[in-house]
């Protein structure tokens, strides 16, 4: 069975390598954050509630790797984990995500390398966001560096059914029992109602100001 750690020398040329990582992370922070800045100056409510990242731990790099089939290696890591690096970015309304995603394309210095719509078409289990993956330009002392940064873009009510998805895969170890998958699934299908509820309230209330 194959090992799913580093070990002691792959774990060392992967710590080498993860920096640039990190600066693509910070990089991306920034221009998310002037463009949450610049919309909540310009817009009448803010298509951004908040923004979060992480850099994957070299554990869950080596899971991926894992699942995926693929060697526990610094390069293999490096050519198959594409959200080493990734950013979170909630917003109030699923019309929103659009609209964000519009945004991002735009960015002049930010390549778009792939698109999966699962607000649209969600998974099976139940999960719904909305992936970009981006590739950005990192400048250091010795080279240019294009770095895969993926970028999420869910609503609140989805976010909370992720998390709670996630625990159920931690917990059942990717083998979640039948009828708690269909819960999940159920419960999936009604936040999303809920999602498109929420924003019809949104809208009659905005037309009622407009109109006062």
């Amino acid at each position: 069975m194959k090992s799913c750690q580093f070990s002691g020398d792959e774990e060392a040329l992967l710590r080498k390598a993860l920096p640039v990582y990190e600066w693509a992370h910070r990089i991306m922070l920034t221009k998310m954050s002037i463009i949450q800045d610049d919309l909540a100056r310009s817009a009448d409510s803010n298509p951004i509630e908040s923004i979060s990242g992480r850099i994957k731990s070299q554990e869950s790099i080596a899971a991926k790797l894992h699942k995926l089939n693929q060697e526990i290696t610094a390069e293999s890591a490096l050519k198959n984990v594409k959200d080493i690096a990734g950013i979170r970015i909630i917003c109030p309304f699923a019309k929103d995500i659009y609209f964000l995603a519009g945004i991002l394309r735009s960015i002049p210095d930010l390549t778009i390398l792939s698109e999966k719509d699962y607000v649209t078409d969600p998974k099976p289990s139940g999960y719904r966001s909305y992936h970009i993956l981006t590739e950005t330009p990192v400048f250091s002392s010795t080279k240019i560096e294009n770095v895969p940064v993926e970028i999420q873009l869910r609503t609140e009510a989805m976010n909370f059914w992720a998390t709670l998805e996630h625990k159920a895969r931690y917990k059942y170890q990717e083998r979640i029992p039948q009828h708690l998958s269909d819960e999940l699934v159920l419960c999936a299908n009604k936040i999303a109602d809920l999602d498109g509820r929420m924003f019809l309230i949104h809208e009659i209330i905005t037309l009622i100001n407009q109109d006062a």
